[in-house]
């Protein structure tokens, strides 16, 4: 795209046009812009458009936008890069450009340059530093702090990686040399603007003339976190007083004329304080030896701050980060500094009940965004609240002071109690207050969940405390009181007996009709949780026969409450629904109530997608229910198929693809419920599978695997007809070409010949070996030949060990003897899993004792070989004989609508032992080995001695004596 006028005016036009309302002439420029990014030098010409005056502001700002998203976009890119000599002009642009603008634009190419940074810096970009220090000393010579917050800005961006990369040469080289050229002038402009910000605040200077200087020393500061995250640099360890005696002054100093001046200026000082406070925190965290020499000062700095700090939402961040210094602290040797007379009630009545109190803004985030509430209060994510870091703090402290904090706290839980107590209407907050300390300060066994508390007394508080709460006829009174309540039953589920929790079940199903989300939402929370609780041995604690009096009232109300408002797509709700049809015994008439409730939902999320957890935990129901229903009776199977066709109809003709590989699962589910011959239905389906566009979505292949196996599984003759099994191993095929999706190609053929007879599959054995041996060229990954191991081993247990030398010698002559040494042998030990391990062994054994091939005196070394790697096999645990080639790691359940496959663990397949008459793989061994010695005694004992390893001969002896046999 070449520079000129017309090139000016294209762009202006198209970037005026993305701002337009309507949505016509918007579509047409975006098209327009995507159409012009694959020309070379695009994001050039942009970033010309960008630095000229004469066009307007907001065009230029809709430009920086998109240079900054192309850049993301292409800058690394392999299919679409931005060619070399475009990029390196990008470079020579930025930095003036980005100092030149104005603060809009500037923040845009700020981050646009932070994105070329990242790839390029220092190693492909080795100005850009040296430009940043340059100008950054101009602009302070001329104290020009936009120009310096610009350039502060983007070093604090390009900086920020030292914060979140694994340490390693490369990364400390990097930050090195961002030290040697940056870490001087950083002092040099922070002590600059610290001695402008103390003559401004003498004078009582124009708030206007103090903000930039104040958010000079915040990037400072960002910047100083960023140096110092990996370990403390020499420069700074020298100048650690310079920069210390800074930070504590404006832990300790007002500023009324920055403060006073409205929110957004105490915003600013506080936003410096915290920053300021995170980096005494690094200190205390990793340098804390060179730092204990300032500790006294800080600490007695941040708790008077602390004292000053108002409830206010926007002083919040300040509150968190300063009681993250002090807790800190108080884990560290220096807790001694908690232990002065009074200390520990000071904290606890200053900052501790303060913070932990409900707030206004509590209240508002509890009826206005359940989800967010739920999110931050149950399920752990509010470490950064105001509430959970007090309880922190008091956690550090009782690290050594435990009893201390312990006496205190139970004396203020009392207190809050008395005081709820005395007047319950106007001081329901203290009881509020009262179980979150218990909640907040209980600690969970590790690997378990077993919570336990040393404050109160769980059973009497519950039977003190709670129960009033459970047994409220008002479900929707104080719902804030009633949520900490259930809260507090949950979390101590398992230490609440079985009959106390029986009796205020009822109460529970009463309380999913509150008409508070989060009320009903942690009432279902409850009752999934309670299902889940193991006695000894791993027995449930709460079986059908608990659930089974309160199951229809429970069904009722769980599903009504999806028409309470903003609960239609509840997902603990849904969770609980699931989890409870997995206890209850479900009758006929449950099951068809269940199945119309679910599949309804199921039409209504078809619609519009939107929350994927939700969404999983419907189709798992759904799994359950069909499961669970059919093993009592096996009619329901047509009343599932006649609800749920319409819908799983919907779903394919509609190309719902987030719900394809639930869908593809289910109906595998649906087709081994049922009885060869399998309805028409199921066959017109079948084609649709066997169609190559179904096979295009990655997320899809494992579903649609799975269902294909059901069907090969449930209807082999069908399939042996026409073409289909063509189409089936041209499918297996495809799927094996790619090592994303080759495992799912052995799964279709190892199904193919477990469930179909050898005339049907006899036309397609050599195409089968041919495709196998292709791939074995092309790639000898551990995970391919594994699969092959297997293969291999179900093809001989199948059919005899001479049809699979026979016919893989007829693509190859002599190839089965090349694949045996220099895979089959070498690599068994690999094989993990149960079945699969029994499969191989078993296969190895009928091989040495079957096989012409190996029986033929010339092979002893081979068959010896063989004995060696059976032995390792049968032996050795998984983790000393496995060496796995690293994976790609797995799918994240539930990450969105990323187009993902997530297994439906309720239809899952069951895995099919196709040996269920041998029962030890090790026995079978032994006792084959010993039948053949005793053929022709004297020659097998010879040929192990000299080939298999001493160990595993004493491991076989071991196993000879185990079984009382010998070799002969």
């Amino acid at each position: 795209m070449e520079w000129n006028p017309q090139t000016l005016q294209f762009l202006s036009e198209c970037f005026l046009h993305t701002l337009s309302p309507a949505p016509e002439p918007r579509r047409r420029a975006e098209s327009s812009l995507a159409e012009a990014a694959d020309r070379p030098n695009f994001a050039l010409a942009v970033l010309r458009l960008i630095a000229e005056p004469s066009i307007d502001e907001q065009i230029r700002q809709a430009a920086a936008v998109n240079f900054k998203n192309h850049l993301r976009l292409r800058w690394a890119s392999e299919d679409t890069p931005i060619l070399p000599p475009e990029k390196e002009q990008i470079k020579t642009l930025i930095v003036p450009l980005m100092l030149s603008a104005t603060p809009k634009i500037q923040a845009q190419l700020s981050e646009a340059l932070a994105v070329i940074s990242n790839h390029d810096f220092p190693k492909s970009w080795s100005a850009l530093l040296p430009e940043l220090v340059s100008n950054l000393q101009k602009a302070s010579q001329a104290s020009d702090y936009a120009s310096i917050n610009g350039i502060l800005g983007t070093a604090n961006s390009i900086f920020k990686k030292f914060r979140f990369q694994y340490k390693t040469n490369d990364l400390l080289l990097d930050l090195k040399y961002c030290l040697d050229n940056f870490a001087a002038p950083l002092l040099e402009i922070f002590l600059k603007t610290a001695s402008l910000i103390d003559t401004a605040a003498a004078t009582a200077a124009n708030p206007a003339n103090l903000r930039p200087l104040f958010e000079s020393q915040r990037l400072c500061c960002r910047i100083f976190y960023s140096l110092n995250f990996q370990e403390l640099p020499e420069f700074f360890e020298d100048h650690m007083r310079e920069w210390m005696t800074e930070f504590r002054k404006y832990l300790t100093t007002s500023y009324p004329a920055l403060e006073g001046s409205g929110p957004d200026g105490v915003a600013l000082v506080d936003e410096l304080r915290a920053a300021v406070c995170e980096n005494i925190n690094l200190y205390m965290e990793k340098n804390e030896e060179e730092f204990q020499g300032f500790l006294n000062d800080f600490a007695l700095a941040v708790w008077t701050l602390l004292g000053n700090v108002s409830q206010s939402t926007s002083r919040d961040r300040l509150a968190i980060t300063a009681i993250k210094f002090l807790t800190t602290v108080s884990t560290s040797v220096h807790h001694t500094l908690f232990a002065g007379d009074g200390v520990i009630p000071q904290i606890c009545q200053g900052i501790v009940i303060p913070n932990v109190r409900l707030r206004d803004d509590d209240e508002e985030l509890f009826e206005m965004n359940y989800i967010e509430f739920i999110r931050r209060d149950m399920e752990g994510s509010d470490l950064d609240t105001r509430r959970r870091i007090a309880c922190e703090l008091l956690k550090g402290i009782a690290t050594h002071y435990g009893d201390t904090v312990r006496s205190i706290l139970s004396a203020q839980i009392q207190s809050l109690l008395s005081s709820f107590a005395a007047n319950p209407g106007a001081n329901w907050k203290d009881k509020d207050c009262a179980i979150y300390l218990v909640v907040s300060l209980a600690t969970k066994k590790a690997g378990t969940s077993h919570v336990s508390t040393e404050l109160v007394d769980v059973q009497s508080f519950f039977e003190s405390v709670i129960v009033p709460e459970l047994q409220s006829s008002d479900v929707n009174g104080y719902p804030m009181l009633k949520a900490g309540a259930l809260k507090f039953f949950t979390m101590f589920r398992t230490q609440i007996s079985k009959h106390v929790v029986l009796k205020f079940f009822p109460d529970l199903v009463r309380f999913l009709a509150a008409e508070s989300n989060v009320v009903h939402s942690y009432a279902a929370n409850c009752i999934e949780k309670l299902l889940l609780v193991k006695d000894e041995g791993g027995r449930a604690r709460y079986t059908s026969a608990d659930v089974n009096p309160i199951f229809p009232m429970l069904m009722n109300n769980l599903f009504s409450a999806f028409k309470l408002p903003e609960s239609e797509e509840n997902q603990y709700v849904m969770k609980c629904i699931m989890r409870v049809l997995g206890v209850a015994d479900i009758s006929v008439d449950i099951a068809r109530v269940c199945i119309e409730g679910l599949a309804s939902l199921l039409t209504e999320v078809c619609k519009n997608p939107k929350n994927p957890i939700f969404n999983h935990y419907l189709f798992e129901s759904v799994a359950i229910l069909v499961k669970r229903a059919c093993e009592k009776d096996t009619s329901l199977v047509s009343v599932f198929e006649t609800s749920l066709f319409p819908r799983l109809e919907i779903i394919l003709t509609n190309d719902v693809t987030e719900f394809f590989p639930y869908t593809f699962q289910l109906l595998a589910q649906l087709v081994e419920l049922n009885r060869p011959p399998i309805p028409p239905i199921y066959m017109q389906i079948f084609e649709i599978l066997l169609s190559p566009d179904s096979w295009k979505r990655a997320s899809s292949v494992p579903a649609l695997v799975r269902l294909l196996q059901a069907f090969l599984q449930k209807a082999p003759g069908q399939i042996s007809q026409g073409d289909r099994l063509t189409k089936v191993l041209g499918i297996f095929d495809t799927l094996i070409q790619s090592s994303s999706t080759s495992e799912q190609g052995f799964y279709v053929l190892n199904t193919v010949i477990e469930s179909l007879d050898y005339d049907a599959i006899k036309a397609y054995i050599s195409h089968i070996w041919a495709a196998l041996f292709r791939e074995l060229q092309k790639r000898r990954t551990v995970k391919l030949i594994k699969s092959l191991l297997i293969f291999m081993s179900l093809f001989l247990i199948k059919h005899g060990a001479s049809i699979l030398v026979d016919t893989m010698n007829s693509v190859q002559p002599n190839i089965f003897v090349v694949i045996l040494n220099q895979f089959w042998i070498p690599n068994l030990k690999l094989i993990t899993g149960d079945i699969e391990l029994k499969l191989t062994a078993v296969a190895s054994t009928r091989l040495i004792c079957e096989s012409p091939v190996l029986l033929d005196p010339a092979a002893s070394a081979s068959w010896g070989k063989m004995v060696d790697s059976i032995v390792t096999l049968l032996s050795r645990p998984e983790e000393d004989r496995v060496e796995e080639e690293p994976d790609m790691p797995d799918i994240t359940e539930n990450v969105g609508y990323t187009a993902t496959f997530v297994r439906l663990y309720n239809a899952g397949k069951k895995e099919e032992d196709p040996l269920k008459d041998i029962k030890n793989p090790k026995e079978f061994f032994v006792a084959s080995l010993s039948r053949l010695c005793t053929v022709s005694p004297g020659r097998y004992p010879k040929v192990i001695s000299e080939n298999v390893d001493p160990a595993n001969q004493a491991t076989l002896l071991q196993l000879c004596n185990t079984y009382n046999l010998s070799l002969v």
